[in-house]
Formats: structure tokens, sequence, C-alpha cells
């Protein structure tokens, strides 16, 4: 869209906050770059131009907005919506990959050269990825800073810069400030922060509605790995460098973030993944706005538009539950989960009750098969797809091919159309998986009057690409299941 220079002139003007992430406006009078939706004055057209990423806008010199902090502004549901190399490149580096692993493993987990993947984002996003890490790293500097108490040195580290210099010049490059003053800016009239606590904000595009979000992750939450609790849902984080927990309250605007890490250099990925988890970087009205088109979906969406995909933290977790909930209740499930986590699950150290970590491939592997209670067809699927996670041969990280994860779902024994479905739409993210088969969107479908068998449901559904993920949702809130409504506080 950046390249459309009258288009983006109108979206700057109007002031719209849709288009935030979309695109950044550069201020070639005074070196500034903000989101579209800053109330600042803006300058003359000619006086403004427009890059892709904010790492674009950083590398050509420009600073971030003191009053609209552009970086810090919801991610191009791009990268959410699209499978090509360069959407999965931005979820890697977004989940920390080029900070832990450098561009030869980005490179490595997309099956390209590294020069092939930087001539890719610099054609697209206008920035390398080294450049789109830093500008990543900037922003956790500047979440670490604001709001925790961690010495500058500690916050540096923590936010994958090589050097304590290398902040420092960071910061002063991209916020016009060096990281003393950034904290003394931000410490007016707020309360002092809370040791080994972060506190933030995640911001979304309207509109919103969490009502099915939160009251599935709410309905199917496993004991002593998440909890809804005081108004909000609380679990605990498997990260690269260590645990971690968070807390997530639904406010108008966005969504408030409590996060308490064991080691600080995880926050960049456990804020991706809070995000991935919510679907915050979604772009809802393009999403309603083609839903809206079918005149059965329309009254639902006008009733409560916005509605999200709750997706994971951590998508080989979701397929074991998936396969574990296979023709059982939601509350069979959480059953057989939570006896997994107890028996295999890592003990954590938190409040309220959060207790252990879901059990990891690598300790699944070992547990003896007769050990599980349930039928030979489903204990089979579920440790031939903890094998093949465990020995690499399923790949279902941010940075996997949907196509190629999904053809192999699809070859696994007991692994069944609706489990498969269930994997791509909440654990890969894919914003048209579909379930035609599953009880309850059958239901929805019979009492709406639309087709009602699985081939009919489909071919009528082909006008809902590429956005069935969420035609679903809006089909699931019609029931009176407890996961189509936020949870009631006991």
């Amino acid at each position: 869209m950046h390249t459309d220079f009258d288009r983006c002139v109108r979206a700057a003007r109007s002031k719209d906050p849709r288009f935030d992430g979309w695109f950044f406006i550069a201020v070639l009078t005074t070196r500034i770059y903000c989101r579209p939706s800053c109330p600042a004055v803006l300058p003359k057209d000619r006086n403004m131009s427009f890059y892709p990423s904010a790492a674009a806008a950083q590398q050509a010199g420009f600073r971030a907005c003191k009053r609209c902090r552009p970086d810090a502004s919801p991610g191009s549901p791009q990268w959410n919506e699209r499978a090509d190399v360069v959407a999965r490149a931005m979820r890697l580096i977004a989940d920390g990959t080029v900070d832990r692993e450098g561009v030869p493993g980005l490179a490595a987990r997309l099956g390209y050269s590294a020069r092939q993947i930087e001539r890719q984002l610099l054609a697209e996003l206008g920035a390398g990825p080294l450049a789109l890490a830093r500008a990543q790293r900037a922003q956790t500097a500047r979440v670490l800073i604001e709001t925790s108490d961690l010495p500058m040195a500690d916050v540096a580290f923590a936010a994958g810069f090589s050097s304590v210099r290398s902040f420092n010049e960071t910061v002063r490059a991209v916020f016009a400030l060096t990281p003393t003053g950034l904290r003394a800016r931000a410490a007016r009239g707020r309360p002092p922060a809370t040791p080994g606590v972060l506190t933030l904000r995640l911001p979304f595009r309207t509109p919103f509605t969490p009502d099915n979000l939160l009251g599935h992750l709410a309905a199917t939450a496993v004991p002593g790995v998440e909890e809804w609790r005081e108004g909000a849902y609380h679990r605990t984080l498997r990260l690269p460098y260590g645990h971690g927990t968070v807390t997530l309250r639904p406010r108008p605007d966005h969504i408030a973030c409590r996060i308490a890490l064991s080691d600080q250099r995880d926050l960049a990925g456990a804020i991706s993944r809070c995000r991935r988890l919510l679907d915050l970087d979604a772009d809802p009205e393009a999403v309603d706005a083609l839903l809206r088109t079918d005149p059965v979906l329309a009254p639902l969406i006008d009733k409560a538009p916005g509605r999200r995909v709750p997706r994971t933290v951590d998508a080989e977790e979701l397929a074991l539950r998936a396969v574990l909930g296979q023709q059982v209740s939601t509350a069979a499930a959480r059953t057989l989960a939570a006896r997994l986590v107890t028996a295999h699950g890592t003990p954590v150290e938190t409040s309220g009750g959060l207790t252990h970590l879901f059990p990891s491939t690598e300790a699944l592997a070992a547990l003896d098969p007769a050990s599980l209670a349930m039928p030979a067809g489903r204990r089979a699927a579920f440790t031939g797809l903890v094998a093949a996670l465990a020995d690499g041969g399923l790949d279902l990280g941010v940075g996997s091919d949907w196509t190629r994860t999904r053809a192999r779902l699809a070859a696994m024994p007991g692994i069944g159309p609706w489990t498969a479905d269930i994997i791509a739409m909440r654990g890969l993210g894919d914003p048209d998986a579909f379930l035609p088969t599953d009880l309850g969107v059958r239901r929805a479908a019979a009492g709406l009057g639309l087709p009602g068998t699985p081939g009919a449901l489909t071919r009528h559904a082909s006008a809902w690409r590429p956005w069935r993920a969420y035609a679903v949702q809006y089909l699931w809130s019609t029931d009176d299941h407890p996961s189509a409504r936020m949870p009631a506080e006991p």
C-alpha cells in the first residue's frame, strides 16, 4: 500500500487508525515518522513520504514520533494472513529467530539462502532481516525501559543487543532520547514498577469483540496451565530461554498485559505469542466487509463485529490437545490434558492456580503409551504425533509452510479432517481454515438455514474465502456453549 501515494495521503489526512501498521508516514522536514492515526498536524503532501515498515523508516534516518509511538502500532495483518516466504520470515523475526540464530538461522528455517531472504524482504518491506530485528529490539528495549526498573545494561542484553554501546546508539537514533531520558519521561505520573513483572498495553484494530475469543480460552483452559480469574486470562509460557506467566485483560482500546519472565530475553517472543494467541493483528474491517455480503452472516456481524480467532502460544501444544479432544466433550478433553500436565509437565512456582508448563514433546516421547487412558486408535494418533514433533518430521512453528504441514498432517494415521483443520486454524493461524464437520458449525448452519451436509456447506462457504476461519467464529457465536461468551465471574 505504501507505494500508492494518493491513497496513503487520504488515509493520513483522515487519521484513520485502521491503517496503523499497514504503512508509516515520514515527515521530510522534521525527520520524524508516524502512524497514520497520529493526531499531530500533517505537513504539505510534498513533505511526506511513506514506508512499509518502521524498520524501513528508521533505516532511512527517521526517528519515531513521541506522540503516536508508531513503533508500538499493531502489526501488519499481512503476516498473519499470508503463507508466502516474506510472511513466514516476518513471523519468525517477531518470534526472535534472528536474535537467537542470526540471519543464517532464519534462512535455514525457511529453506532459502540468506541472500534470497535479504532480497525478498528488501523488495517488499524496504529493510532486510537485520534492520527488521533491530527495530524490534528497539521496541523491546523501550518496553523494558518504561515498564521495569532493570539496570540499563540488563535491558540492553535482554532486548537482544550485543553491547551497551549499540543499545545506547539505537535508542538515541530511534527515539531521540537517551535510555535514562526515556525512562524519566515515562515515569512521570506512573506508579512504580513491580519487580519482576512487566505491564504493557497490546493494541489492536477496532472493532473488537472478545466474547468468543476469551470465552473459548476459558472454557478449554487446562488446569495448572491456564485459568480464568478476576476478569482475566492467565497462563504459563514455555519460551526459548526460560518460562513465564502472562495475564491478559480486555480493555476498550487495548489488552492489558502483565508478564513475568524467568529470563528477560524472552520478552519480544512472549509479546509476539500473546498477540498471536488473541489474533490482535487481524484486520476486522476487511474480514467483516466480505463476510457481511452473505445475508445469513450479516446480522451476526452487525450484532457483534470484530470477532477474532482464538489461536495459541504454542502450536505443538495445541496440536496435542486437539488429538486428546477428538470425539470427546470439552470437559473430558480438559481432564485428559490436566492428567498429562500433572504427570509430565514441568512444575513452576507462580501465583493463583498456575502450577505447570504444558509437557514438552521430548518429555511426552518418553512416556509409556499404555499409561494413556484413551481408546487405542486415539492413543496411536497421539503417540504418532508426539514422535513426528519430537524428531522434526512435522513442523508447526510460526515459520512453517502451511501447505506442506497440512499435507503431512493429513497423511498421519488418526489425524482426520477436523483435527487437521483445528490445527491449521488455531495452531498455524490459517485464516481460511474451515470446519464443515464440526458439530457446533453444523448445528449453527442448521439453525441459520445454511446447507446441512459438509460438502454443501463447504460449497456455500467458498464465498467466505479467504476468511472462513472467522466465519466459523460467527457461527459458533450462535451456540449457548460457554465458549461462545465472555466467562461469568463466580
